[in-house]
């Protein structure tokens, strides 16, 4: 009894839809699981680039430096160096044209960031969909490896004459095992999901605002002699 009732006997009993079943939720958690480790990497790097990028622009750097090091270590660098480099290259972009309105210099910048700004935004929100759909369609399609095998189990039991718990048992367990591996694939990836969204937050609130404070800077320099050229201040 004790043998029959194990997972691994449960799992190779089950019917052949309840094994589809449990092959997809193992896939499926296999992935959410890759997902998760994936996101974790990406965004210790992505706050470890913008707070390293945050500490170099308020240091005293000139805007010209800092956007000349953007552009050279383009690949490499982070989402609010990104950001910088978009803004600065549209500013510099428009002086050249001897565009002299602030309004327009200003709204040029601040387009050019914004748009940069989506578009990082959606490189660090990506993958987020799967976590999401693992954690809302697991949970249901286990439950529908569950009713598919109690449907098998009673079915089978139709033809006999006398029906005990040993009979009855193990055809429940087989299909209940689908339910278990479905929250099992839910679980760790509703958590996660909940946890990246806030940092994903977290992040989209420090790029905002950076590029409201780069945005200021650009405006007090507009007008002034090599404005280009005059480091952050606060």
């Amino acid at each position: 009894m004790n043998q029959e009732m194990s997972i691994v006997q449960l799992v190779l009993g089950a019917s052949w839809v309840v094994k589809g079943v449990m092959a997809l939720l193992a896939c499926v958690s296999v992935a959410s699981w890759a997902a998760i480790f994936r996101k974790i990497f990406a965004l210790r790097r992505v706050k470890s680039l913008n707070e390293a990028f945050e500490r170099e622009f308020w240091s005293g750097t000139t805007l010209n430096d800092l956007y000349a090091a953007a552009a050279q270590n383009a690949r490499a660098a982070g989402p609010m160096e990104r950001i910088f480099a978009s803004g600065m290259r549209e500013f510099q972009k428009l002086r050249e044209r001897r565009i002299l309105d602030a309004g327009v210099l200003l709204d040029g910048a601040r387009r050019a960031m914004r748009a940069s700004y989506q578009r990082e935004m959606d490189a660090v929100e990506s993958q987020l969909s799967l976590l999401a759909t693992t954690g809302s369609v697991s949970p249901y399609v286990g439950l529908f490896g569950t009713v598919w095998g109690i449907m098998h189990a009673f079915t089978g039991l139709a033809s006999l004459q006398q029906v005990t718990l040993a009979t009855v048992a193990p055809g429940i367990a087989e299909a209940l095992v689908a339910t278990a591996i479905g929250l099992f694939a839910a679980i760790p990836a509703v958590t996660a999901y909940n946890r990246f969204a806030r940092d994903i937050d977290r992040v989209s609130i420090q790029l905002e605002t950076f590029i409201e404070e780069f945005s200021n800077i650009l405006q007090r320099s507009v007008g002034a002699p090599g404005a280009p050229h005059s480091a952050p201040g606060r």
